[in-house]
């Protein structure tokens, strides 16, 4: 595991985009499969990057790590997805050392989420970082990092109501399926994906339509039946998917696939077709709206949808932004602590040196000099001038970097630390 302190030059830095700037065939360009994720973080080895974490999800696609200068990540995210660097100067981002601090705060609790309050992105943090220690591509300073953003997100969660119902996209797509199909409950639905908002959706659907006639559809078959052994639903081979697609009237696609699963050439219609496309990149096909019978909506416009629900969330932010703000300052806090401890010590050691050089003076000068007086006084006045020294560094509008450079350079300390 690489030590931040040994890597003076590098900074913390987070590189990305999300569905702020980035529409959805834009934030495809950039998603990262799990594969790519892999190989990214091998390149990242190669070159030297000492700590590194990848997020992509059908919001956002993020690096968070340390580099001697952003490009670096820029450049390790455009080889392994398909975005380009003149892409991402159009729609993506960058933040630097504390605010890119402040911005992990934010995604990990779901308050940068298109859908406010979504927890599930922790988890996205939380098997991005567990996968970059798994290659020694962290240190303390991030481990600490992720473990404040997660005990933020388990306090807002616990502590607030921001929580309150289901906040996800598979939520926000049964919600529309609700508001806009008649007779739900009558209605013939497939589901084309069981992976993560695939099984969120299905439970949702399960929930809140009271539908039987809900079928699973999946490339490998066991993932379906587990799936559709909890909620005992019906499940159909990948060969059947055109047949069961002229049986349906909702039909749901989340096969988290690179290039669309769903195109007009599958679909022979005899009735109207609703098809909500919740995958990153798309999965459905533009050419699916030359049919008349098609209605496609695509995840972002249901995350853009609000209801009564989301809006009462919305009063919480506060609350959750002072629980955020407080355990980012701890986490603050101890960083500058952990940035400027040894230049405490190197500073207490050097003022030992000179009060035993005065001491020594003293006894030889002095008759009768009082050696366990003079230490007492002595030793009471380095701890005063090192806790002023410390407390300085630690006020919050201290330049840390620059007071650590002036301090070391009046007491000579990085001569006493290099012999």
């Amino acid at each position: 595991m690489k030590n931040y302190n040994n890597t003076k030059a590098s900074h913390f830095y987070v590189v990305g985009l999300n569905y702020k700037k980035a529409d959805a065939e834009m934030r495809g360009k950039f998603s990262l499969t799990d594969e790519a994720k892999s190989n990214l973080l091998e390149d990242a080895l190669l070159e030297g990057i000492p700590s590194i974490m990848a997020i992509s999800t059908c919001n956002r696609t993020e690096l968070y790590g340390f580099a001697e200068h952003p490009f670096q990540l820029i450049s390790l995210l455009c080889k392994h997805s398909n975005g380009t660097v003149d892409d991402f100067q159009r729609v993506a981002y960058v933040h630097k050392n504390n605010e890119a601090v402040a911005h992990l705060f934010k995604v990990g609790t779901g308050m940068d989420s298109q859908i406010l309050g979504d927890f599930e992105i922790i988890s996205q943090v939380k098997n991005g970082f567990i996968t970059a220690r798994q290659k020694g591509l962290t240190n303390n300073y991030f481990e600490r990092l992720v473990n404040s953003v997660i005990q933020a997100s388990k306090r807002i969660k616990n502590e607030t109501e921001i929580s309150t119902g289901a906040t996800s996209v598979s939520f926000a797509s049964v919600h529309y399926i609700l508001n806009n199909v008649e007779n739900i409950n009558e209605k013939n639905i497939l589901l084309f994906g069981t992976g993560k908002i695939g099984r969120n959706t299905c439970e949702n659907l399960v929930k809140h339509t009271k539908n039987n006639q809900i079928t699973l559809i999946n490339r490998t078959k066991d993932k379906a039946q587990k799936i559709a052994g909890k909620f005992n639903l019906i499940v159909k081979d990948y060969a059947d998917l055109q047949a069961e697609i002229q049986n349906t009237d909702v039909l749901i696609v989340a096969t988290g696939a690179q290039n669309p699963t769903i195109d007009k050439e599958l679909l022979n219609l005899k009735k109207p077709l609703l098809i909500l496309d919740l995958s990153i990149p798309k999965n459905v096909n533009a050419n699916v709206l030359e049919l008349p019978e098609v209605q496609l909506i695509h995840l972002d416009t249901l995350s853009q949808m609000t209801d009564d629900t989301l809006e009462k969330r919305k009063q919480y932010v506060p609350q959750a932004m002072a629980i955020i703000e407080e355990i980012k300052a701890e986490f603050i806090t101890w960083t500058q602590a952990r940035k400027f401890a040894p230049t405490i010590n190197a500073l207490k050691a050097k003022l030992e040196e000179i009060k035993q050089n005065e001491l020594n003076y003293q006894k030889k000068k002095i008759e009768n000099f009082d050696q366990d007086q003079a230490e007492i006084i002595t030793n009471r006045i380095i701890q005063k001038i090192t806790t002023h020294f410390a407390n300085h560094l630690k006020n919050e509008e201290t330049e840390v970097d620059e007071s650590i450079e002036l301090i070391e350079k009046v007491f000579q300390l990085a001569t006493l630390q290099n012999e």
